[in-house]
């Protein structure tokens, strides 16, 4: 069914305090040498001695020991380093809060796509065979570029020894530029596998004189592994490798994505512990839901609003802005403000809050600057929002508020939510803004590509994934104007209302160098929006879960009982596969997990036969923590795998499953 390398572990559970070793079957193609390299490295990573031993074609003995002498049980961690570095990785990476909230989001709803797009203009020669030999010397050099993500046990980064990154090259009219935009924007990647960013070059129609228009080329990366900072950095080591033949001199560049995960692990919290714990971070003001008047369901997909101050616009901001010792981001952040207290129908003094992103290329970390990876988080700005506050006072706020950020960028969100007494899987906010600023490519790089009769403009964001129900972008064009741009989640914001709340935005920056009077209030401001509809923006909706336990195969009346445990982000398919394919007696049921080790079901659901719990990658770990915390007795055996495409997961699975099979003969 599939070629994923993806293997199974098959554990019989022991109890807590079990003895000094316990035993499990690694199922799936792994070389002897393979396996001793991943026993070594689990070892290394584990306070665990971790042994193979080959048992027949495809199978390999574990032997866990714990290596300080405690109870051999290992935990999901174990088990899941074993499954990835068996599966192909190199390494694996622990990834912030943030950024395991992006792959989350990425595996448990994969039709969303998930991806960030860029585009250019290439005027000149295109040496396609170079153009792919570039890209592929870049991948060598840079790790992010040969990393997947797993998310067996807690989602992280799998590195690989290489990647193959994918170079399309379409001769003008094989498609429309706006279709091919949106039919890469739908093709996603497959998270589980290296090489998460693709090229496209379109050519340009012909010219008289037997010229072409410019080459537009289209770049689509996973938004959980890049951002569009990284993206420029890269794009800088591409032209390099292109004036140079196509390829990069040196090794892997260093620091990388592993350096700033070690250097993040040894930072010292207690300062970012206490300033967050002197924050006030209310729940975000939302506008009121609409109520139920029978219309049809919102629309589906990612929906894009554009807006711009035009040059002359952008440099008055810009200097009432510095007049009153701020920046152009800090009026902004306070005019979002502004908008979240009106949507919200407040009165009187009220905290406001809303994420601000910061790339973190800022921290205290010698090449941080230089890392073409996600470091950085959206952190939670509050300011009070009062209408007979000076305008010059919110502003201030706004831009005191953002330098205690810039401070603490690095700090994960989820250890935010925990500092401010917020439930650790709970949204911090609804809305975000990100000021990026334009990054120039190098004129001596530019001037090698000139010599080569190769010209290139600044890359621009066409399409992102907004990530939070609205999110709203901003930065510089290249004639000084500020462009702004809403992208919204269309569950959550309707075009028409995300039009008008852009409209708003924009009328409001327009307005403040107006107010130059230094006892300007903030109700002044508000004033001009009167008579306007307030837009509605809705959190995001429930994740439906459906039913707790479904018999999908009835089996014989004495025979075994397998359950799938379904979790989010198992793959899709994997279980509908193993269904079809597998040809034994057993009775098969889905069973939702819960919670992380949940009992309570079990006892229900076995017959006369054993009871063998099953998951593919985060159901494989239910399946171990709920087998962990039944009754000794209740569970006879478990069947994890790792993370693949769903093919590929019931591939594992049915060999486990034969491996349980076997062991009762």
């Amino acid at each position: 069914m599939s070629d994923d390398p993806v293997l199974a572990v098959v554990f019989a559970p022991v109890p807590a305090a079990s003895g000094p070793s316990v035993e499990a079957e690694l199922c799936g193609p792994l070389g002897p040498g393979r396996a001793e390299s991943v026993a070594a490295r689990v070892t290394q990573r584990h306070a665990y001695t971790v042994t193979v031993a080959a048992s027949g074609t495809g199978r390999h003995t574990l032997r866990v020991e714990h290596a300080r002498g405690g109870p051999a049980r290992p935990g999901p961690a174990v088990l899941a380093d074993v499954l990835a570095l068996a599966g192909g990785a190199r390494d694996t990476v622990a990834v912030t809060g943030h950024q395991q909230d992006l792959i989350r989001a990425a595996v448990e709803e994969p039709a969303g796509g998930h991806v960030g797009q860029v585009a250019w203009n290439w005027t000149g020669p295109v040496d396609l065979a170079r153009f792919t030999a570039a890209w592929l010397s870049v991948a060598d050099r840079e790790t992010v570029l040969r990393a997947a993500f797993d998310w067996t046990h807690l989602p992280r980064l799998a590195l690989h020894e290489w990647a193959e990154i994918d170079v399309a090259h379409l001769a003008h009219g094989a498609v429309s530029w706006s279709d091919l935009i949106e039919r890469d924007r739908l093709r996603g990647f497959a998270p589980h596998r290296p090489g998460l960013l693709r090229v496209t070059l379109l050519e340009g129609p012909p010219r008289p004189g037997g010229t072409r228009a410019p080459t537009r080329v289209l770049l689509t990366h996973h938004r959980a592994l890049l951002d569009e900072r990284g993206v420029h950095l890269l794009l800088r080591e591409f032209y390099r490798a292109y004036v140079r033949g196509g390829t990069l001199p040196g090794r892997e560049r260093r620091p990388d994505v592993r350096d700033h995960a070690r250097w993040l692990a040894r930072q010292r919290t207690e300062g970012a512990r206490a300033y967050w714990a002197t924050v006030d971070v209310p729940p975000e003001t939302a506008a009121p839901e609409a109520p139920d008047d029978g219309s049809p369901a919102a629309a589906l997909g990612t929906g894009r609003v554009h807006r711009r101050l035009r040059p002359p616009q952008t440099t008055r901001l810009r200097t009432w802005a510095a007049m009153r010792g701020a920046g152009e981001s800090s009026a902004l952040h306070a005019v979002w403000a502004l908008l979240l207290y009106r949507a919200g129908g407040a009165v009187g003094p009220v905290p406001v809050s809303f994420g601000v992103h910061l790339s973190a290329r800022d921290i205290p970390m010698e090449g941080a600057a230089g890392i073409p990876g996600l470091l950085g988080n959206p952190l939670p700005m509050t300011v009070t929002v009062d209408p007979a506050e000076p305008v010059a006072g919110l502003l201030g706020q706004a831009r005191d508020a953002a330098l205690d950020l810039a401070v603490h960028a690095w700090v994960p969100g989820d250890r935010v939510r925990v500092w401010t007494g917020r439930n650790p899987d709970a949204e911090l906010f609804e809305t975000g803004i990100v000021f990026d600023r334009r990054v120039e490519l190098p004129v001596a790089l530019l001037a090698e590509l000139r010599a080569q009769d190769v010209e290139v403009d600044a890359p621009r964001v066409i399409s992102a994934h907004p990530g939070l129900p609205l999110t709203l972008a901003a930065r510089h064009d290249a004639d000084g104007g500020l462009s702004l741009t809403v992208r919204y989640d269309r569950r959550c914001l309707g075009d028409v209302d995300a039009s008008a709340l852009l409209s708003h935005c924009v009328r409001l920056l327009r307005s403040l160098p107006d107010h130059r009077d230094p006892q300007s209030a903030v109700g002044d401001l508000l004033e001009l929006l009167r008579g306007s509809e307030v837009p509605r923006v809705l959190p995001r909706p429930p994740v439906p879960e459906g039913p707790d336990a479904t018999v999908l195969r009835a089996g014989g009346p004495s025979a075994d009982t397998i359950v799938l445990v379904r979790v989010p982000g198992v793959p899709a398919g994997a279980y509908e596969a193993l269904v079809r394919h597998h040809r034994g007696p057993e009775r098969i049921v889905s069973l939702r997990a819960a919670r992380p080790g949940e009992p309570s079901a079990l006892p229900g659901l076995s017959g006369a036969g054993r009871l063998v719990l099953c998951g593919a990658g985060p159901g494989g770990v239910a399946a171990y923590e709920m087998a962990c915390a039944a009754p000794e007795g209740t569970v006879a055996a478990v069947v994890m795998t790792g993370v693949g495409s769903g093919p590929g997961c019931a591939v594992a699975l049915a060999a486990g499953l034969e491996s349980v099979r076997a062991g009762s003969r």
